[in-house]
């Protein structure tokens, strides 16, 4: 099942992206900037072989649900969302109003 929902942060629209896939969840938090994502994201191929492309993204791993992702410290994150002061070890939901 796909889930598709918007949500509100500190008065900034998001988009939120639950798809129930076999044993394991993708999690995805995005607006017209950036996103987070679960462990599925591939911070190394954003960073090395899209790096022209600037995609402004972090990780977050061992989260199952939408909030847990919000409030989950990154555990990695592009170059291009480095730029735009987001940090490893910061919450998703911080990592997200950086990119408003």
């Amino acid at each position: 099942m796909v889930d598709l929902k918007p949500i509100i942060i500190e008065g900034h629209t998001f988009l939120t992206v639950s798809v129930e896939l076999p044993k394991t969840n993708l999690l995805v938090v995005t607006n017209d900037n950036g996103y987070i994502m679960c462990g599925a994201l591939d911070v190394g191929l954003l960073n090395e072989k899209l790096k022209d492309r600037k995609i402004i993204a972090g990780r977050a791993v061992g989260v199952k649900t939408i909030q847990q992702l919000i409030d989950a410290p990154l555990e990695s994150v592009t170059y291009a969302a480095e730029e735009l002061g987001i940090e490893k070890g910061m919450s998703g939901r911080d990592a997200l109003l950086k990119m408003v």
